[in-house]
């Protein structure tokens, strides 16, 4: 709790002599504010002068905490919420109640109050409350409230990865990964990092119509040297939002990992991006295997056929057994309706496969060949196709952010083998 009694004189700040050397640097993530008062507003505001806010997003709105609510009832909330209120101490724990209905579980708030009360600080902090700073403070503190929040030592990391994953060679997960990262950087507004790890032949460079001259590849062979700073430099920009570890696409070398090769890079991400998105390809080995046990969320991408039902259900089989505690598989069916041929129904390939389906994309030579060669994304080339508020609902559902129904089409074309059906 920061205090700073209505007495004090206001202090004159020197922002180089508070913080401290050597201080962390606040991770990507996004902040809204929500403030009774211009003075406040201003004070939110000068933090971003902060070196250690650096690589925050930051906006202003007025409404204190009932201004927070109606915004909320319609959008997806940020990483951080900062309200202010001048509300009594009897009446803030129900208001914030109120914008806790409102809020996704994983959105820390941080209160900015008028009342100097101990009691009314323990009662928010058993409530989930972050922070409470009482005003007026200087933006150094508030600065200090948040680093302490998300650079301190020990604090849990705050990138969410989600790897995506094709059944049999060409079902389309890269097209589905850097999609979705789209649509969460988009919709969400969270930062989003795509690492492409299929480093001889990954295509996000090709997609986001980028060629970086480090990626991936660097932080990999840099072994136990790679640190925040490196992957940093190493990052190149696609979109707002948006950042890439791209492939280097090339044969010169071969590319062979020791099983836990990639694990030092990922958790160094996730200390300072919301959400990582891993490209993973189509392989199985000992560094892929390690992957899909240790990150948050599996997406499955497989077309409609018998080879791609054959995999998935192999894939998922081994994945369940390697997350026993962790969420299962999810599933996205690819490429529905190519002319002419044949297809496992979507609910009965979901079924067999026993995972969670949460997509069903069509086929559209036109539409995908175009955005593929543009070097675009698919809201980019067509921004009202429904294909986009198909990513969209991927994106809510591996970040978290809304639960699957797993709904599908009905009814099959093809009759299943015996040895595919979901067992009693």
């Amino acid at each position: 709790m920061s205090f700073l009694t209505p007495e004090q004189p206001p202090q004159v700040e020197d922002a180089a002599a508070e913080i401290a050397s050597g201080a962390r640097l606040v991770p990507r993530i996004t902040i809204q504010a929500f403030c009774e008062h211009s003075q406040t507003a201003q004070l939110v505001e000068s933090a971003m002068h902060d070196r250690r806010m650096s690589k925050v997003a930051l906006t202003t709105h007025n409404g204190g905490i009932d201004g927070a609510v109606e915004t909320y009832k319609s959008n997806p909330t940020p990483n951080l919420i900062i309200v202010e209120t001048v509300l009594s101490p009897q009446e803030i724990p129900g208001s914030l109640s109120r914008l806790a209905e409102v809020c996704d579980a994983s959105t820390r708030v941080i209160v900015l109050g008028h009342v100097n009360d101990v009691l009314l600080y323990r009662e928010l902090i058993r409530s989930g409350i972050s922070e409470y700073v009482v005003l007026p403070a200087t933006s150094a503190e508030l600065v200090t409230s948040i680093t302490e929040l998300y650079a301190a030592e020990g604090a849990a990391p705050i990138g969410r990865t989600v790897g995506f994953i094709s059944a049999k060679g060409g079902a389309g997960s890269s097209t589905i990964s850097h999609n979705v990262a789209w649509a969460i950087a988009t919709s969400l507004r969270q930062d989003c990092l795509i690492l492409d790890m299929d480093l001889p032949f990954g295509t996000a460079g090709l997609n986001f119509n980028q060629d970086p001259p480090h990626g991936l590849a660097d932080a990999v062979l840099a072994n136990q040297k790679v640190d925040q700073t490196m992957l940093d430099r190493l990052m190149s920009k696609a979109a707002n939002h948006i950042n890439l570890l791209t492939a280097p696409a090339t044969l010169e070398r071969t590319w062979d990992f020791e099983e836990r090769e990639f694990e030092g890079i990922i958790e160094i991400c996730q200390r300072s991006v919301p959400v990582i998105v891993l490209d993973i390809p189509h392989a199985w080995n000992a560094w892929t295997r390690q992957t899909l046990a240790s990150i948050d969320d599996v997406v499955i991408v497989a077309e409609p056929d018998l080879a791609n039902l054959r995999n998935a259900k192999n894939m998922a089989d081994a994945i369940k057994a390697m997350r026993l505690t962790d969420s299962a598989p999810k599933l996205v069916i690819n490429k529905q309706g190519v002319p002419r041929r044949p297809e496992i129904g979507a609910s009965e390939f979901a079924s067999s496969v026993e995972c969670s389906l949460i997509g069903q994309i069509g086929f559209d030579a036109a539409l995908f060949g175009t955005a593929a060669n543009n070097g675009q994304m698919i809201a980019e080339v067509s921004a009202n196709n429904k294909v986009n508020e198909i990513y969209r609902a991927i994106g809510m559902q591996v970040t978290g952010r809304q639960v699957s129904h797993g709904g599908g089409k009905s009814g099959s074309l093809l009759k299943l083998p015996a040895m595919f059906k979901k067992r009693a």
